[in-house]
């Protein structure tokens, strides 16, 4: 099964390269990044040891929609996308947290509320929820952006005594977040899906705030059916959901939270299948069009041509 797990280029100008979890960023001229998705995937901040077919082309097309379609809200990082599988955008000064809007009882708060918490971020939840319970209202339970290893909770408080914002850029990041969550919200009740939760990035560009990263896509939100949401609660049931988190039960079946000494299960050929099929379903279901998969052969070669054309285009603009 084909998929593209890394990649190694030598872009012209290029100043820096940077391997993220899922995507190879490329910086060039410390101006312009280049950022590949690939068919990488992580779960519980692990990457798994197999690469999903057509994940990454899901993800980047997924995510340049919803930049466009959000701009008018804040403006982004994204510049051009020469292919399927790779965005070219301004390289921001990234804000070292992810601002995460919620507004059901899913997930990582329904696993802490479970657990007996009742507090997160220095937000009270209410008593009596049950998971996949609507929340009532959307709240922003801010995370760290860990270089490696685990994100972790932090609140808007810890946030500004640790410099990683001031308290009016907090505000604005806050401000922003809940306008896209809501845009997210209003998209998706259109196609038929409920935006349960996402996670926004922020960085600086010019001295001003810009949406960075990917926006609304199922690695980073978690959409349920809207016509079966309620039928699948009357029946204590989890509402089916487009999003990673099948990958996380599974994983969480098999013994692995990406806690030390657990094991990976194996990922078959059957499993790895399943799990493309997922996303491509998400697409279609998400984006309202049939999905076209990209063809693998010579595709690094593909992305390097799009690539230096983009580039080309692009270097005036940016001077």
């Amino acid at each position: 099964m084909q998929s593209l797990t890394s990649t190694q280029f030598h872009f012209p100008h290029q100043t820096h390269f940077y391997k993220g979890k899922v995507r190879d960023v490329y910086t060039i001229q410390n101006k312009i990044l280049v950022v590949v998705a690939s068919d990488r995937i992580s779960a519980f901040d692990v990457v798994l040891p197999r690469g999903i077919p057509y994940k990454g082309q899901v993800l980047n097309l997924i995510a340049a929609r919803f930049l466009n379609l959000t701009k008018d809200i804040v403006p982004n990082w994204l510049l051009s996308t020469p292919h399927p599988n790779v965005s070219i955008g301004l390289k921001c000064q990234p804000f070292k947290i992810e601002m995460v809007v919620r507004n059901y009882l899913v997930g990582h708060l329904a696993r802490l509320y479970n657990a007996g918490q009742r507090e997160i971020c220095g937000i009270k939840l209410p008593e009596n929820l049950k998971e996949f319970d609507k929340l009532p209202h959307p709240i922003i339970t801010p995370s760290t952006k860990a270089e490696q290893g685990h994100d972790t909770d932090i609140s808007p408080k810890e946030i500004i005594e640790n410099k990683l914002a001031t308290k009016k850029e907090y505000e604005q990041l806050e401000y922003y977040s809940l306008k896209l969550f809501l845009k997210g919200q209003e998209y998706a009740a259109s196609r038929n899906l409920i935006l349960a939760d996402t996670k926004y990035e922020f960085g600086m560009y010019d001295g001003k705030i810009f949406l960075i990263d990917e926006v609304h896509t199922p690695d980073s939100s978690r959409y349920f059916y809207a016509d079966t949401y309620e039928e699948y609660l009357r029946k204590n049931q989890q509402p089916k959901q487009l999003s990673k988190e099948f990958v996380r039960q599974w994983l969480i079946e098999n013994g692995f939270m990406g806690k030390e000494g657990q094991q990976i299960p194996e990922m078959t050929d059957e499993k790895v299948g399943e799990i493309s099929e997922r996303y491509i379903e998400l697409y279609e279901n998400i984006m309202g069009e049939k999905f076209v998969k990209t063809e693998y052969n010579h595709i690094e070669e593909n992305i390097r041509i799009g690539v230096l054309q983009d580039l080309d285009k692009l270097s005036e603009a940016v001077k």
